[in-house]
């Protein structure tokens, strides 16, 4: 999935957008006081910045600690990006934190290529190979483990369906053009139809994401990526699927300066009522609810429409979940860790105190939320799949999607230039 190697200009501007020069670049690695106390301690991080979550890893921690009193858990929470920038510039100084949350796909290959990851494939036998394997995918390079998952998961849409009902809309649409009637409707109730962090570029993404598969297929991403060419018209009308919906003008205001997890940020608007809904992940109620004042039985959840005439079907799916891996080298007690993690009893905890979705099987019985069953009855009956862009690709790829499309969702791209960008892009990491 790339060149394994991160380029010197990817690096400087990776580094600049964390704040860290090459001077600020120490190791993350745990720190044994071994001759003193005997203690180790291991470098943990997540981006579980919002609650309930948050304190439930920190008390996950605490609980590990007791149970083995020589280890102690540092944990060190980011949000999305200000995360991934700094693993970037992480990653090229060849200094990764013992446990660190990922994504998979082409940025953990780019580590894994590196010599950065420890390969877990016989520390984690057999616990790990009895986790589900549509969860434990994206984390397997070349047949071997390099992380374990503790969510899986897809992007959808979440709506309130008191909005809709005031807007007149009777179910959720099922089509493109069902959906683009759907804000107009909403729009002329008064009520704003969408959310959208525009400042973070990320959320943008899903749009194009979606519209891509729809028109071209599931697999059409995975082989414009392997190709280096997104300039086929499939691309194309997907950019132009979202212009029109851009051109509705449905989102809040001011949502191109706009975060997603912030008081006045995507999730918060919808969890407030001030916006009728989200294109958003798994995790969206628990980040509404934190963020703002969630919506309750008010919240639905549905796939994103199908396109009339494109070659991709409503089954197919766009998302994945939250793993960790481990820095090549990192003390035993990193991967004890994360057999903790992955255990039923903690997998039960996470599912009924932070809605993530079970990746152990036997703790499928704790979901009691309906939305988070129809997340995963519609991954249930998934004909198709597909991981988070800026994760699937090389780090310069997966970015180059996220700033075109903001790009293009600002106004200063076109759907053509969108495609070109991306493409350049894809060769450049050749």
């Amino acid at each position: 999935m790339g060149d394994p190697a991160l380029s010197r200009r990817g690096f400087l501007a990776a580094s600049a957008a964390a704040g860290l020069g090459m001077t600020a670049l120490t190791a993350c690695g745990g720190d044994s006081d071994g001759g003193s106390s005997g203690t180790t301690t291991i470098e943990w991080w997540n981006i579980s910045t919002t609650e309930p979550t948050k304190g439930v890893w920190a008390a996950l921690a605490r609980k590990f600690e007791a149970q083995n009193p020589k280890v102690k858990i540092k944990i060190v929470q980011l949000e999305n990006d200000g995360y991934k920038s700094k693993m970037t510039a992480l990653t090229s100084s060849g200094k990764l934190p013992d446990i660190f949350h990922t994504w998979g796909g082409g940025v953990l290959k780019q580590q894994v290529d590196a010599g950065l990851v420890e390969d877990l494939t016989d520390s984690t036998k057999p616990w790990g190979d009895s986790l589900l394997p549509v969860a434990r995918e994206p984390y397997l390079i070349d047949d071997q483990v390099y992380g374990i998952p503790f969510d899986i998961g897809m992007i959808g849409f979440w709506y309130n369906k008191a909005l809709f009902e005031k807007a007149g809309i009777s179910a959720p649409p099922t089509t493109w053009t069902g959906f683009l009637d759907a804000v107009r409707k909403l729009k002329s109730a008064e009520v704003t139809p969408l959310a959208l962090a525009g400042k973070e570029k990320w959320p943008g993404m899903y749009y194009w994401a979606y519209l891509a598969m729809r028109t071209a297929g599931a697999d059409a991403l995975q082989k414009a990526y392997d190709a280096k060419d997104f300039t086929g018209a499939p691309f194309v009308e997907a950019g132009e699927h979202l212009d029109e919906l851009v051109g509705l003008q449905p989102f809040q205001k001011g949502y191109l300066g706009a975060a997603y997890s912030t008081p006045t940020g995507q999730a918060a608007t919808v969890g407030n009522g001030k916006a009728a809904m989200e294109l958003m992940g798994q995790w969206a109620p628990v980040v509404q609810a934190d963020a703002g004042k969630g919506l309750g039985k008010d919240l639905g959840f549905f796939p994103f429409p199908a396109v009339e005439g494109g070659k991709g079907a409503l089954t197919e799916v766009f998302g994945g979940g939250g793993g960790h891996a481990v820095r090549r080298g990192a003390p035993q007690a990193a991967v004890d860790f994360l057999k903790f993690f992955a255990s039923e009893a903690t997998d039960l905890e996470l599912v009924k105190k932070t809605g993530v979705l079970p990746v152990v099987p036997a703790a499928e019985s704790a979901i009691a939320d309906p939305n988070i069953k129809a997340v995963q009855e519609q991954l249930k009956k998934a004909t198709g799949f597909q991981l988070y862009l800026d994760q699937a690709y090389a780090p310069a790829v997966g970015q180059e999607v996220n700033d075109s499309v903001a790009a293009l969702i600002a106004g200063s791209k076109s759907p053509e230039q969108v495609a070109q960008s991306i493409t350049r892009t894809a060769k450049e990491e050749q």
